[in-house]
């Protein structure tokens, strides 16, 4: 379902509270990890979701963010997943549902926004922010490097079933953004999917939501094969 999105919170509009950019680290793999993805114990693992905020403006590029890079390319990054956005309001929630700060950039987030009900944010709708136009693409999936970044390896899981997944953006229009910079949104298709919405069909194996992912634009192409391989049962049992 498509929506506009208005002010929350006293937010006056959509905007960016913090960019945030990390390069790759080498960081023990033991440190966290959720038990069942990947996440093992011993060695290293190589990881970019270590990100700080960066002052002035940055450039936004078709892969990525001046000063950002991915460490695993097959799971992360690429053009549907070129820009992590976050809300600051998720990161207060989970701040208290974790028991400690929680400060922006933790979630390996890109771009830390207010004002913006992610609740709402469909698959396809645009965001001008500063020069650059971005489309959501996705939501985010954890896997185990999220269990690392807060030594818990309970947060994978966690993250999964509070339904609140982040977005992922795909850059149409390279340009500049930076902090304090409004978010304005253009609607998505009539027939769109929610990101919040699309996350919990993954993550419960929603076949019913699975059979209308066919049917909506925007989408990557796996998000396409995840509901083709969904709704496959029920298609042959109607042969």
């Amino acid at each position: 379902m498509s929506g506009v999105h208005g002010p929350i919170g006293g937010v006056r509009g959509p905007r960016v509270v913090s960019v945030n950019v990390g390069l790759p680290r080498a960081v023990p793999r033991g440190t966290g990890g959720d038990g069942g993805t990947g996440g093992g114990v011993g060695g290293e693992v190589m990881t970019a979701i270590w990100k700080e905020p960066v002052a002035g403006r940055v450039a936004v590029r078709r892969g990525n963010l001046d000063g950002d890079r991915q460490a695993d390319l097959v799971n992360h990054g690429g053009p549907d997943k070129a820009v992590y956005a976050y809300t600051l309001e998720d990161l207060t929630w989970w701040a208290g549902e974790l028991g400690r700060d929680v400060p922006m950039g933790a979630f390996g987030e890109n771009l830390t926004i207010a004002g913006l009900d992610a609740a709402g944010v469909v698959v396809g709708e645009r965001w001008s922010i500063g020069s650059a136009r971005l489309q959501v693409a996705q939501p985010r999936i954890p896997c185990f490097k999220l269990g690392i970044r807060f030594a818990d390896r309970s947060l994978p899981r966690r993250f999964a079933t509070a339904g609140r997944p982040g977005i992922y953006l795909r850059v149409l229009v390279e340009g500049e953004l930076g902090a304090g910079d409004a978010i304005d949104v253009t609607p998505g298709a009539p027939t769109a999917v929610g990101v919040s919405a699309l996350a919990r069909a993954y993550h419960g194996h929603d076949a019913g939501l699975a059979a209308a992912v066919l049917d909506a634009p925007d989408l990557p192409a796996s998000w396409y094969d995840w509901a083709r391989e969904r709704t496959a049962p029920r298609r042959r049992g109607r042969v």
